[in-house]
């Protein structure tokens, strides 16, 4: 028997099917584009870990000092006795908090793979065994149902994730969140931050060439998934500044005119040579604009943390 709770929300065949209709859908548009949640296979998993290591890529780093640092403070603020974390992954850097939490009774740690919510369900459970914990297989984007946990609650979506959405999917995702919550429950955001383009370029486009392959690798899954023939070394890796939106763009520019075959959906995408393929925006923010876009779907930021550096955020933010 688990020593974990697990309950799947999403159809066995959820994946898949979301991968067929974001391929058709942002290949077949002008400018093409996919969403960065298919990088995350086994291998795009183990190069992000790999990039979190780089010299370059501070958002991890900086992410994990403010949870060192004021991990004690959260745990006073919110007395959580659930702790709800969107988009788990492995769950490390939330190891701070939880440890943190004298009163927390359960964990929810919700993801859209298995592989990585008991991996990350197991070592959890093997620290802490007086722990209850529910793993959710679900995509928070879609909508959440939670199990009935004890209050307070708290909600925390890391690692700057939200920067992935545009700015109507980040009020849709935000309203959700604030749907879920009750009076007494909080959600600790965390918010990568406007700083010098160089160093944001830098971090998206790292000298040893990780994050290149992790960019590509989406080509891989599609060629494995779909039966697509995407050769990724006819694609190089772009990370550019979108000064006006405040966000670092991931592309893929053909390097030649090419036509690739995706035979599952019986579709021949045509690129023109420099044609680009935008596979993620990762939008960078300003306290202000957070808490405008916090108040706009009823939340109320009432606590703000940086790293020493000032590159990174953690909010803390309550039901108005």
């Amino acid at each position: 028997m688990s020593p974990f709770l697990l309950t799947r929300t999403l159809p066995e065949d959820a994946t898949e099917s979301a991968l067929r209709e974001d391929v058709l859908h942002g290949l077949t548009r002008s400018p093409k584009t996919l969403p960065p949640k298919w990088f995350y296979d086994a291998r795009g998993s183990a190069l992000f870990e790999e990039i979190t290591t780089l010299r370059e890529y501070y958002p991890t780093r900086a992410e994990r000092e403010i949870l060192v640092a004021r991990s004690a403070r959260i745990a006073e603020i919110t007395g959580a006795r659930t702790l709800i974390e969107l988009g788990s992954g492995s769950s490390e850097k939330t190891r701070h908090l939880i440890d943190a939490l004298p009163a927390l009774h359960t964990y929810v740690p919700v993801d859209v793979s298995e592989t990585a919510l008991t991996g990350a369900a197991n070592a959890l459970v093997a620290q802490r065994p007086a722990l209850d914990v529910h793993a959710l297989i679900a995509d928070f984007t879609r909508g959440l149902a939670l199990p009935g946990t004890p209050g307070p609650r708290l909600v925390a979506f890391l690692g700057g994730t939200i920067g992935n959405l545009h700015p109507a999917e980040r009020a849709a995702f935000l309203s959700s969140v604030r749907d879920l919550l009750e009076p007494g429950d909080a959600l600790l955001l965390g918010t990568d931050l406007v700083k010098d383009e160089s160093v944001l370029v830098s971090a998206y486009d790292d000298a040893s060439g990780v994050t290149a392959a992790f960019n590509k690798n989406v080509l891989s899954v599609i060629n494995r998934e779909l039966a697509g023939d995407f050769d990724p070394a006819a694609f190089e890796h772009v990370a550019v500044w979108d000064r006006e939106h405040e966000w670092m763009e991931m592309r893929l520019r053909s390097t030649t005119a090419q036509t690739v075959k995706i035979h599952a959906l019986d579709l021949a995408v045509d690129f023109a040579a420099g044609e680009e393929l935008r596979t993620e925006i990762s939008a960078k923010f300003r306290e202000g604009g957070v808490r405008d876009e916090l108040a706009a779907c009823g939340l109320e930021l009432t606590h703000w943390w940086t790293d020493e550096r000032g590159r990174f955020a953690l909010s803390l933010s309550t039901v108005v």
